[in-house]
């Protein structure tokens, strides 16, 4: 047995060194872009800075699908809001999503790669 410890890297980690301070700026606005545009803002960066680092495609990606998910979940609590509960659910939603994308947008602006719990993975 050695004493060495291994570092393992999770394979959804962009590849390469640590991100440029620009990437990571790009990152935390695509997180924040989405609390005020929903996933406009997120679609647009990620569209035109994906191709320029790894680190912007990953938590572009992130942030949008993210956005979508929330719209989804949107979507559906306004198709049942007939009833009371889906208006208390999307409430909490709405917090919850302001949380997270601050959150995200904090650790991609220190270049840590962020997921977002329960989140759709439509765009790979």
């Amino acid at each position: 047995m050695t004493d060495e410890t291994q570092e393992t890297v999770s394979p959804e980690a962009p590849a390469g060194g640590p991100p440029s301070k620009e990437a990571c700026t790009m990152a935390m606005l695509a997180h924040l872009l989405g609390i005020f545009t929903w996933f406009v803002g997120p679609l647009i960066i990620w569209l035109i800075k994906k191709d320029e680092d790894a680190f912007i495609n990953d938590q572009g990606k992130e942030a949008l699908n993210f956005q979508i998910t929330v719209g989804i979940i949107y979507v559906i609590c306004g198709a049942t809001s007939c009833f009371v509960i889906p208006i208390f659910i999307m409430m909490g939603v709405g917090i919850a999503a302001l949380v997270l994308a601050i959150m995200a947008a904090v650790k991609a602006n220190d270049g840590v790669t962020y997921r977002y719990p329960f989140t759709l993975r439509l765009i790979k």
